[in-house]
């Protein structure tokens, strides 16, 4: 991991008075949107190409990403003198197209959804060759991403549960690993959109079938299928998965930039938003939530302020018993 610490930065797990006392917890944000490219997925994507040797990677790597994971390859081909070809839906936020392009990569758009763009980058790689960088489903990208949760333990050792977004589980998955490695007693929770919910059917009903569509605000979290890999990680060492709707990650964006002057992404807000959806049933007086990226299109905080207009913040609690997986 000594070549990712020269590479990423060690964000700030930050408190707020206001959090704490809506959530009645000890409520810690590690702020990975203030991470070099504004995401975790750094962390992953540096960390698998660290330890792939120059012949995997003499035709370069190809990539398939909604924003953030685009971002975090083409910043680590950048690094290794390689080239990176990365293949994003075509309502990608205008924001992190440019940015992965500022990077060097070549961006082919593609599709409405990051099945589609994914589908279009292995016939790439089927065809032309180069390294398929995974964005979740790899456990050397799921140990590149779990290193938020050894920093998170470093900066507040009594951490008694972590939430964190769910989109293919590379982040989780990492997460729980490490911090149970950690800790075997502490709490590791995800969060879905309710419009992209493929990994919590799977945890809760596993013989559903995958989604034929998503439709979510946050983009960085909308995956059709679970992630294989992933999935063996999560069902093992997550101890539940939960849900929360397009209208109440609106009103975390909006209370986090409000409240906190802080702008973060829909999937950067889902763990706060079912922190308070779900406070007086998640368990623990000190709790992580991973405010995952905040790589956000400007344009769409006009929607953001009217889907939150209605929603409060805090709502009713969570009525179903947790950890009955």
């Amino acid at each position: 991991m000594e070549y990712l610490g020269r590479l990423v930065h060690r964000t700030p797990l930050v408190s707020s008075d206001s959090i704490n006392r809506m959530a009645g917890k000890n409520v810690f944000l590690k702020m990975e949107n203030k991470q070099k490219t504004g995401s975790f997925k750094l962390r992953g994507a540096a960390y698998k190409m660290s330890l792939l040797p120059d012949s995997k990677l003499r035709n370069g790597v190809i990539a398939a990403s909604a924003g953030n994971h685009a971002q975090g390859v083409a910043l680590a081909a950048k690094k290794r003198n390689i080239t990176a070809k990365i293949y994003m839906p075509a309502n990608t936020p205008a924001a992190k197209i440019e940015s992965t392009r500022s990077y060097g990569a070549d961006i082919v758009l593609t599709g409405n959804s990051f099945q589609e763009a994914y589908d279009a980058a292995v016939k790439e790689e089927n065809k032309y060759g180069g390294y398929f960088l995974h964005p979740f489903d790899d456990y050397d990208v799921m140990a590149g991403q779990g290193t938020v949760a050894f920093e998170m333990l470093q900066q507040e050792p009594f951490l008694d549960t972590i939430i964190a977004p769910v989109g293919g589980g590379g982040l989780i998955s990492g997460v729980a690993i490490a911090a149970k490695y950690i800790n075997p007693k502490i709490k590791v929770i995800g969060v879905q959109a309710k419009g992209a919910c493929a990994m919590y059917n799977n945890y809760h009903f596993p013989a559903s079938a995958p989604l034929s569509e998503v439709a979510t605000l946050a983009e960085g979290i909308a995956v059709k299928k679970p992630g294989i890999h992933s999935s063996h990680v999560i069902n093992k060492y997550v101890d539940d998965l939960l849900v929360v709707s397009d209208q109440e990650i609106a009103a975390a964006i909006i209370f986090m930039l409000e409240r906190q002057k802080t702008l973060i992404e829909g999937a950067g807000a889902a763990a706060l938003a079912a922190l308070m959806k779900y406070k007086d049933s998640i368990p623990g007086g000190h709790c992580g939530l991973i405010v995952s990226g905040g790589n956000i299109d400007f344009a769409k905080l006009v929607k953001i302020k009217e889907l939150s207009r209605n929603t409060q913040l805090l709502s009713e609690p969570y009525k179903q018993p947790m950890y009955s997986h």
